[in-house]
């Protein structure tokens, strides 16, 4: 299956040798837009692979449009001056692969097969990450909940823990949703005493 790649350039010769070099033998699937304002709803509409831009000079407006897209694609760029600044912006942003301008086209299909390997690689590390602060945030909240049913109803920890893992089991919902609406609900109830408390 070729791959979708969008191609973002204002030299339409250029865009038209890279389309060429790209499509042979359907290695890909060529789209095209010019740079501008609706960057980001293009790549919302043509759900690319892999997104290639090549900027005469550095802007540093189109980095806030490569920042909204950039976890969703790989993007690959090429800048037409030498700026180490600029690089680490575009980085920052999101760019998987930042290259000066005039990078000969058989060397465009090994930029873009690491560019799409180290996106990969990134969006496992925030996948792990994810999980990881998920399973964090679940622990203290289950810490929290059971510490307001050991104040509250005088149940110590095993029992407290007990009761809400037999209140999920009973909801059939998962314990991290039990605990989150229950420490939820605690702290509104809190919340409503001292507004009442204060009226």
């Amino acid at each position: 299956m070729p791959l979708k790649i969008l191609l973002i350039d204002t030299d339409a010769h250029r865009v038209q040798a890279l389309a060429e070099k790209l499509g042979e033998g359907g290695f890909a699937e060529i789209l095209r837009a010019p740079p501008g304002p609706n960057f980001a709803e293009t790549v919302e509409e043509t759900k690319p692979d892999l997104i290639i831009i090549d900027m005469a000079l550095p802007d540093r407006d189109a980095l806030e449009d490569i920042r909204a897209v950039a976890s969703a694609q790989p993007i690959v760029m090429f800048a037409g001056g030498d700026d180490p600044t600029f690089a680490e912006e575009a980085i920052a942003a999101g760019v998987c692969s930042y290259n000066l301008s005039g990078v000969a086209l058989h060397d465009l299909r090994p930029i873009m097969a690491s560019a799409i390997a180290l996106f990969h690689r990134y969006r496992r590390v925030e996948d792990e990450l994810a999980v990881a602060r998920a399973k964090l945030e679940e622990r203290r909240l289950v810490e929290r909940a059971k510490a307001i049913l050991m104040q509250r109803r005088r149940m110590t920890e095993p029992e407290a823990y007990r009761w809400l893992q037999k209140k999920a089991m009973d909801e059939n919902r998962k314990l991290a949703q039990v605990v989150s609406e229950f420490v939820e609900r605690h702290e509104a109830d809190i919340s409503e005493a001292q507004a009442r408390k204060h009226s």
